[in-house]
């Protein structure tokens, strides 16, 4: 696993250039490449590998994502963002520059990436807006949870987070 990485190519499995099922409003998802949680039922299976996939570079996202005036932000997915956040924060404050929001979605609790001791999470979680933590338990799914697939994956709002010093959860509703 890479906590550190390049801060200017990223290995990704694809692109969604404009989702409304990724997060609030319309985005550009990014699908990272690699991930170690392995959960069972994941949605995205062919993003496991490591070695699978493309590079791609943080200046080629960054323009899709500037190109489309119509997006609210840019989440990333995976794979496990958290294994290549060095670049994912390079391309997190271009696209806040542009007054778009980032949403990332993490197999690791919040708690687990506040005890990481490298400078490309602290990075990529100052650069988060929505949070969302947790491994995908397909006991725990529940298909009627917005922007997630299981009951214990928590929607973090994580400037109210980082403002109060502990976790407060996103208020977002359908509609």
């Amino acid at each position: 696993m890479n906590s550190g990485g390049r801060a200017d190519t990223l290995r990704l499995c694809g692109t969604e250039p404009e989702s409304i099922v990724d997060g609030p409003g319309f985005r550009f998802v990014v699908f990272v490449q690699g991930c170690p949680h392995h959960c069972p039922g994941c949605h995205n299976p062919q993003s496991h590998p490591f070695d699978g996939g493309y590079e791609v570079t943080v200046d080629q996202l960054y323009q899709a994502v500037a190109e489309n005036p119509h997006l609210a932000g840019v989440t990333f997915s995976g794979g496990e963002p958290f294994c290549q956040p060095a670049a994912l924060a390079a391309l997190g404050e271009r696209v806040k520059a542009l007054g778009k929001s980032v949403m990332t979605y993490t197999g690791y609790t919040l708690e687990q990436l506040w005890e990481r001791q490298d400078e490309g999470t602290r990075r990529l979680l100052a650069v988060t807006d929505i949070l969302v933590d947790g491994p995908y338990v397909e006991a725990e799914r529940d298909l009627t949870l917005l922007f997630r697939g299981s009951a214990n994956q928590r929607l973090i709002d994580m400037d109210r987070t980082r403002a109060e010093g502990k976790i407060v959860l996103q208020d977002l509703e359908y509609g």
